[in-house]
């Protein structure tokens, strides 16, 4: 999430919105004086988790060292089941930064044995344990901010691997305008993977696509660049000229994140 904070600070800058996939046409959602519109009325928008992998999930989640709340307890979801969270950004400290993910191939006793193949964070089945290191999986990024007049921001990062599919949907969009745009890609990444970079199941089958050096150009960012657009490949990859991984959906209730077909 560093990069969403750098995009925030920049903002009284006019550079807003060069990540926007509308900032030509000057409808991104700010003002075209580059002015950042007054916050609107805070509320606690919802995400709504779908699985569609056809494997197993449990949602694992982490956040920002800023004061972030994070979660005591997410779903665990069957092969096409969903289910909805509320995000806590009106209570103290008024935001919440962080980033959801799928962790997938995991056994053991919930609280002592516990532990995922992708996605491994502790050794709880509902959540991960505090100070977990960022997970090398694909991961669905936000920032939720009540003091924001543009937020909440989003993007789908693979810049330290790919594991699954992610999109991002908002739900519930009022009015009209740029921003909320459904970012990240449902197709399956890792048959494109560069065979170094490529790690496999039990069974032989394509399991996790890592990134070598997530901030440097490589041929896994490339691949990421030329077949998902709009996700992050690198670190760096929202300071490129016409970039589309940086997103923002003030006029949302919510949003709908979808782990698709992959691992």
């Amino acid at each position: 999430m560093r990069r969403v904070q750098l995009l925030l600070t920049a903002m009284a800058a006019a550079l807003l919105f060069i990540v926007s996939p509308n900032a030509a046409t000057g409808t991104s959602g700010g003002t075209l004086d580059g002015t950042v519109p007054a916050a609107a009325s805070a509320i606690n928008h919802t995400v709504t988790f779908v699985n569609a992998t056809g494997r197993k999930i449990w949602v694992g989640s982490q956040v920002n060292a800023d004061g972030s709340k994070n979660f005591g307890s997410l779903p665990i979801l069957e092969a096409g089941q969903s289910a909805t969270i509320t995000i806590p950004e009106t209570s103290a400290p008024g935001h919440w930064r962080g980033k959801f993910f799928a962790r997938m191939g995991c056994t053991g006793a919930p609280g002592s044995t516990f532990h995922c193949q992708l996605g491994d964070c502790g050794v709880y089945d509902d959540h991960c344990a505090p100070n977990t290191s960022e997970q090398p999986v694909s991961l669905a990024e936000f920032n939720f901010d009540s003091a924001d007049g543009l937020a909440p921001w989003y993007n789908v990062s693979y810049v330290n691997a790919f594991s699954v599919p992610i999109t991002i949907t908002p739900t519930g969009v009022t009015g009209t305008g740029g921003g909320c745009a459904t970012m990240g890609c449902a197709d399956n990444l890792l048959p494109k993977c560069p065979a170094a970079n490529l790690t496999r199941w039990a069974d032989g089958t394509p399991m996790l696509c890592t990134n070598p050096n997530r901030d440097a150009k490589t041929p896994y960012s490339d691949m990421i660049a030329t077949n998902c657009p709009k996700a992050y490949g690198w670190s760096k990859q929202d300071q490129e000229p016409g970039n589309q991984v940086m997103q923002q959906c003030s006029r949302c209730t919510g949003f709908t994140v979808t782990f698709h077909r992959g691992a």
